[in-house]
């Protein structure tokens, strides 16, 4: 069968490697399609401390269950079709202890700390399985991304009396937009790029704010009579969004941080205490990857306007190469591993 590597960085080869079976309590999946992830193009620039090479990308994923083992339960049977929760937990760390197993301290996901879906046929624990018999193939390898920017959401424990105000129209970010407009929040989305702010515009997103030509703190207090948003969520990972995040925070108002920055950042704390601010970091998702998929089988939106292109198994590289040099032009990229 035929399997993806990133070999090292800015090197990508489509090799042959032997079908896995599963164990008793495992499930092979025939692959449909997976999603390239920013995990993926870290990879792939070789800016990813966590991986080591060689590595089989991919964690977003659309498959349908070939064979199972024989302590498969049978609430999933041969030809469901599924999507996978690709983390794992340790069960034992102080978050796993307390039960948020999403930030296990010890977590390995698929694609970056161990090899990932990118492959013909891939086996998981049963237990890793988020099934649904109303989404299309394409919509399941979009679940996981867009659970994390839900995950987000939750964190901040938006609800319909917030205005919330998030940073990056990104997949993930986009995740946060869609489960802040389903929590009734009024939304408020920042970004660099006008078609992307004029998707999200287009998914119920109250204002939007170019912050290339606009200052973002005015324009937030502007739209909320002064008072700044009650909710801030930073899916970019850059430190300008970061400080502006808490700066365009209302007083008492919660911030959520997804993206990774690049660099230290310099805040002026004094606004940690003065606004007395409830500040976290959001990290995978949990309990989201069922009201993601509610979300989708409701076609609250649609799904293929989130697809930007959709590329063979061999043109991996090619899809790599093209997302690093014109990174603004892409929301979700998707590899086709079922006609591959």
């Amino acid at each position: 069968m035929k399997s993806v590597l990133i070999n090292e960085a800015y090197k990508v080869s489509v090799i042959e490697d032997d079908e896995p079976i599963p164990s008793g309590d495992e499930v092979l999946l025939e692959i449909y399609y997976i999603g390239l992830c920013g995990s993926d193009l870290s990879s792939y620039k070789g800016m990813s401390p966590m991986v080591v090479y060689p590595v089989v990308p991919g964690h977003e994923v659309s498959a349908v269950i070939k064979s199972k083992g024989a302590n498969v339960p049978d609430t999933y049977s041969i030809g469901d079709r599924v999507t996978v929760n690709p983390y794992s937990s340790c069960g034992v760390c102080p978050a796993c202890r307390v039960g948020r197993t999403n930030t296990c301290e010890y977590n390995q996901t698929l694609g970056v700390q161990r090899n990932g879906a990118l492959k013909k046929y891939f086996t998981i624990h049963h237990s890793k399985l988020i099934k649904s018999t109303i989404l299309t193939e394409k919509e399941f390898a979009l679940v996981e991304p867009l659970s994390v920017g839900y995950h987000a959401a939750n964190r901040g424990s938006v609800s319909e009396t917030d205005t919330v105000l998030i940073f990056g129209c990104g997949m993930i970010g986009i995740g946060a937009i869609l489960a802040s407009i389903r929590k009734g929040a009024t939304v408020i989305a920042v970004d660099l790029d006008d078609k992307k702010l004029e998707l999200v515009k287009s998914f119920g997103v109250k204002h939007i704010i170019n912050a290339k030509d606009t200052d973002v703190v005015k324009r937030v207090r502007e739209l909320t009579n002064g008072e700044g948003a009650n909710v801030s969520i930073e899916a970019v990972g850059a430190p300008a969004t970061y400080t502006t995040a808490i700066e365009a925070a209302a007083f008492a108002g919660r911030v959520v941080y997804i993206g990774y920055a690049k660099s230290d950042i310099l805040f002026n704390t004094s606004l940690f205490v003065k606004k007395e601010l409830t500040i976290c970091g959001s990290r995978n998702a949990q309990f989201e990857f069922r009201p993601v998929v509610q979300m989708l089988e409701d076609k609250a939106i649609d799904s293929n306007l989130l697809i930007t292109k959709i590329y063979s198994m061999e043109e991996t590289g090619q899809a790599l190469k093209d997302w690093y040099e014109k990174p603004s032009e892409f929301i979700k990229i998707l590899i086709d591993v079922k006609n591959g």
